[in-house]
């Protein structure tokens, strides 16, 4: 006989809450009635889709933060635990985009996106567990990219931030198993956002259509696509799943 996984409301802190993959997978978790931390930079957007989730019947706190800043996402979580309650769910998707030729690189630079993609999450990470250890349950989703599995000639920094990502994500998910908490990690691929847009403008990516020939599926993801993936990682159904890389990019071999 099957066990009963009655559906309940959760507590999800979403960085990167305010725009593309961020701003859909807290609409998703949302509609499975989970309470949502919306963390990021953008305080404009951050209002705007904590205004739209309640619009929709959500409780909804929104929090303006850099996740390099500890004591900034130390403030920002407690915040969430005396506002919502504590932490069980975490999806990480907060990231900066570089494209620089290798040699161009700086170190302040290296640092600065290494910084955010990559210390960002562990910062995040660490800000949550306790929550999750001192509940036995939780749920770790952490956004990669499909740049850290194949490489990218001029987003190196880039790559290997994600690909640290990757195997932090694994180590957590080995870690804190015991504890009932489980960490699993999307590289999302082909996702159509608003900074895929800006990175095309700026000419550093090749037009949609272009984009979509490499894809067997033949056309682009959207950030829901990214969203329900992380939404499912994050229920009850998906507890006996930890320390996968799922990849949600319309068939591309990696």
């Amino acid at each position: 006989m099957a066990r009963s996984r009655t559906p309940r409301s959760r507590v999800a802190v979403v960085t990167g809450g305010a725009s593309g993959i961020g701003e859909a997978t807290c609409h998703h978790l949302a509609e499975r009635g989970h309470r949502i931390a919306v963390l990021d930079l953008d305080t404009a957007g951050v209002e705007r889709v904590v205004k739209e989730l309640r619009a929709n019947g959500a409780r909804a706190l929104g929090l303006t933060a850099d996740v390099t800043d500890r004591g900034a996402l130390d403030a920002a979580f407690a915040e969430t635990r005396a506002a919502l309650g504590p932490t069980e769910i975490l999806v990480t998707s907060a990231g900066l985009v570089a494209f620089e030729e290798f040699d161009q690189i700086t170190l302040e630079h290296w640092d600065r996106v290494l910084a955010v993609n990559l210390t960002g999450t562990f910062h995040c990470c660490q800000a949550a567990l306790p929550d999750m250890v001192a509940a036995r349950w939780g749920r770790i989703v952490t956004i990669s990219s499909s740049s850290a599995q194949r490489g990218s000639p001029k987003m190196a920094h880039y790559a290997a931030a994600k690909g640290g990502v990757m195997v932090l994500t694994k180590s957590l998910a080995r870690a804190y198993a015991s504890h009932g908490i489980t960490a699993n990690c999307i590289p999302p691929s082909g996702i159509e956002t608003p900074m895929q847009h800006r990175d095309q403008a700026a000419g550093h990516l090749p037009p949609n259509e272009v984009m979509a020939r490499t894809i067997p599926l033949g056309h682009l993801g959207t950030p829901d696509d990214i969203a329900a993936a992380a939404a499912f990682l994050a229920s009850e159904e998906a507890g006996f799943i930890t320390g996968q890389v799922l990849g949600v990019n319309g068939g591309q071999v990696l």
